[in-house]
């Protein structure tokens, strides 16, 4: 009897660690989202669809051009379907045929969207298609949410 009583003076204090140990473990688990929650942000409006193109500096593949143009005539297609636009200069590159590098300046024209729907997606897939057509490029970068197309 004495033995039993030994063993669960032993098995209580084991218990409780364990106990205690998953309620900590499952309390720091939780407390990233009551930050966001807490967060000065909390109930401010907010848009969480981006849509991005990637206007080329070539026409007809490899002939370098002023794009501004077409990054205007970008600028105003989103403002048009999103409500506003905006553009950034940057560079690409990626590996030839024969794997040397190939840089081309880009401007990439984005909107973030209240409501990104199948008809606001399939206005922007229209305009890449007919933007891709003008410039003569076998394809051009369509960005959704994170996610990069080549529309062809």
């Amino acid at each position: 009897m004495l033995e039993r009583k030994k063993i669960f003076y032993w098995i209580i204090p084991i218990l409780l660690i364990v106990f205690l140990g998953n309620a900590v473990y499952a309390t720091e688990q939780q407390e990233p989202s009551i930050v966001k929650q807490s967060s000065a942000l909390n109930g401010q409006f907010y848009l969480e669809d981006v849509v991005k193109i990637y206007v080329p500096s070539t026409y007809n593949v490899d002939q370098p051009i002023d794009n501004t143009p077409y990054v205007n005539k970008s600028l105003e297609e989103f403002s048009k379907m999103f409500g506003g636009a905006t553009a950034i200069d940057g560079t690409g590159s990626w590996l030839s045929d024969d794997n040397q590098l190939v840089k081309e300046k880009v401007t990439i024209v984005y909107s973030y969207a209240e409501d990104l729907d199948k008809k606001k997606i399939n206005q922007v897939v229209a305009y890449t298609k007919s933007l891709k057509e003008e410039m003569k490029q076998s394809s051009v970068s369509l960005e959704v949410n994170g996610k990069m197309y080549f529309i062809e």
